[in-house]
């Protein structure tokens, strides 16, 4: 079974980082402008705002970044092809989709779907931590250039280099100084919750101990006009320039995009095999192997311990609602939750 370090490495800095911050993080998130999709962060942590309740009271799932940037509000119910700025097929399964998180609700008009907002969509997060993970320095890869983009485009209020490896000068030299740097040891392989009583009961110290802050970010202007590399060949690089405007378009994709995905996999991704045993924070962690595993890449008929079993029973759900501040099940803010379908 091939080595996942840096997936292993990934979640446990999700697992460390949920327990010692008061954040909502989720994972593999894009973070490019001009061309989606180019670019994708490892990590990102949205730290709440002030009017972070009022969204969590809207909806547990993602509410569709263009139902938001529409032209519907909570007034008058309105035809949401001409409210929403995509062809009408598009048009009609976003106001879809919102009306089943519980941001819109429908009504006929005549012989016309309509839709209203149920409630003025809040400014609810504060900053958008994004951290690029590493584990291994000796193996930077694009890493460089992927901070260097980062930084340019000035998406995330602060950027950060996690690694488990021992730290030089040189390496900090080859990265923009404003990324900060955090050394992390994931503990992968040598510890199991469930296992083992002493590393369950261990706490605050060892969340303490396990990161340590190389470098401080330095804070990075998200409302400047950013610089984004789409194309780089010998002599010539092939920039875009991200107004404001469409930077903090994406931003609110990318908190709302976290929001509603969280950092674990989902349920059906944990293999049905005797020798999964997934951690109490949910990680995907192999009995046979003593550490935590891809299943997308490391589980199934061809590995060695695979044993059939009933599939490990994870409520992500669950240890998301007690671990984080984001909320499972809220009341909702529909005057009465209804589904288009009723209106077909």
């Amino acid at each position: 079974m091939a080595a996942v370090s840096e997936y292993a490495f990934e979640l446990a800095l999700c697992a460390h980082l949920e327990r010692s911050r008061n954040w909502v993080l989720s994972r593999q998130l894009g973070a490019s402008v001009a061309d989606p999709g180019s670019r994708v962060i490892d990590i990102c942590g949205v730290v709440p705002g002030s009017r972070f309740d009022r969204r969590a009271a809207i909806t547990s799932e993602t509410i569709p970044p263009r139902a938001v940037e529409s032209d519907v509000g909570p007034g008058r119910a309105v035809d949401p092809v001409d409210a929403l700025d995509c062809p009408p097929a598009a048009a009609r399964r976003v106001a879809d989709r919102a009306v089943d998180v519980g941001f819109f609700e429908a009504e006929r008009r005549g012989s016309r779907r309509h839709v209203r907002a149920t409630t003025r969509y809040p400014d609810w997060f504060d900053r958008l931590i994004g951290i690029e993970n590493k584990p291994d320095l000796g193996r930077p890869g694009d890493l460089q250039r992927q901070l260097r983009r980062d930084v340019s485009l000035g998406l995330f209020d602060a950027v950060i280099l996690a690694t488990e490896s021992y730290v030089t000068g040189a390496h900090l030299n080859r990265i923009p100084e404003s990324v900060g740097v955090w050394r992390f040891d994931d503990g992968d392989g040598s510890e199991h919750p469930r296992a083992n009583g002493e590393a369950a009961d261990r706490g605050a110290a060892d969340t303490n101990r396990r990161l340590t802050v190389v470098r401080d970010p330095t804070p990075i202007d998200p409302e400047a006009t950013g610089v984004e590399r789409t194309a780089e060949r010998p002599l010539r690089t092939d920039i875009a320039f991200a107004s404001p405007e469409a930077k903090a378009r994406k931003r609110r994709a990318i908190a709302e995009r976290a929001y509603g995905r969280g950092w674990r996999p989902r349920a059906d991704d944990y293999p049905a095999c005797v020798s999964m045993r997934p951690t109490d924070d949910g990680r995907p962690h192999c009995r046979a192997f003593e550490r935590t595993v891809d299943p997308a890449s490391d589980c199934g008929e061809d590995c060695p311990a695979y044993d059939p079993g009933d599939p490990p029973a994870v409520d992500r759900e669950r240890l998301r609602d007690e671990r984080t501040p984001w909320v499972a099940d809220p009341a909702g803010v529909a005057r009465r939750q209804a589904g288009l379908d009723r209106f077909t």
